[in-house]
């Protein structure tokens, strides 16, 4: 089977090369992690720029539970750590930032910056390549974005079920497909794996963003919490109160780290 890809937009050689980030915003220190001092029209305005003047920017966004994850997971430490641009998602991590004196000025969602750098790209005439999860999934994700934009935003897309003999063919189909905006729904360890073996491809993208599971909302396979929810930082009761056999551990353990993190801090 075959995969979207729009070859009519490859690069030349002379534009394969990107110049190194150059972070001109504030960072807080917070649990020892550079989070970006950014809201949601500051960060698409940073990657507007990466764009408009041929610089690669790496990004993720943390939560409550990727926080707690990264005090014993040291993997997940150094993948975060190497993001260019890393931004607070949930309500609870910017309280925290309240508390500790560091001001985040509010929680940029993976998912919505996802439906926003679509948006943009639709707006700038950039191309966003969707890399990750099942193929129906991914599918239904692409065809939704380009009934409401159109076929142009999409560079091209695959799943992320693939073998290590499919890599180096799938890097080269990123590169040849002229994205500017590489969305990344992969899981851990396999998605740091694939981003560091085909570095050399991925050169010609722009901006790199793991945006976790967020093609799942997008295509209706996940729901999301009420907005209103989310404004009260309890985006986490959701998934507790549909299914709390699978999730009250999770988010018991979880948000009690956390407390305890941010406590530490405090004192």
């Amino acid at each position: 089977m075959s995969y979207m890809v729009r070859s009519d937009f490859i690069l030349d050689s002379d534009n394969i090369l990107r110049t190194m980030y150059q972070k001109n915003f504030e960072e807080v220190n917070l649990f020892n992690i550079p989070i970006a001092k950014l809201g949601m029209l500051d960060t698409l305005l940073a990657v507007e720029d990466a764009i408009d003047s041929n610089q690669q920017l790496n990004h993720c966004v943390v939560n409550v539970g990727e926080i707690v994850a990264m005090q014993s997971n040291d993997q997940l430490r150094k993948s975060v750590l190497a993001s260019d641009l890393i931004n607070a998602d949930g309500m609870a991590v910017v309280w925290a930032s309240h508390m500790l004196g560091m001001s985040l000025p509010e929680r940029v969602a993976r998912v919505d910056l996802m439906e926003n750098l679509v948006e943009l790209s639709h707006e700038n005439g950039y191309k966003c390549f969707f890399l990750g999860a099942k193929l129906e999934v991914v599918e239904e994700v692409v065809q939704r974005y380009i009934h409401k934009y159109g076929a142009s935003v999409v560079a091209g897309y695959h799943h992320g079920y693939f073998g290590r003999k499919d890599d180096e063919k799938i890097a080269q189909m990123i590169s040849d497909s002229g994205a500017h905006i590489l969305l990344v729904a992969m899981t851990s360890p396999l998605k740091e794996a694939f981003l560091k073996a085909h570095k050399h491809y991925l050169r010609r993208v722009n901006m790199i963003m793991d945006v976790g599971g967020s093609f799942d909302v997008v295509a209706g396979k996940e729901n999301r919490a009420p907005m209103w929810v989310e404004n009260f930082g309890l985006e986490w009761c959701y998934p507790f109160f549909q299914e709390p056999k699978k999730m009250w551990k999770r988010y018991l353990v979880d948000n009690s780290k956390f407390i305890l993190l941010t406590f530490k801090m405090m004192f």
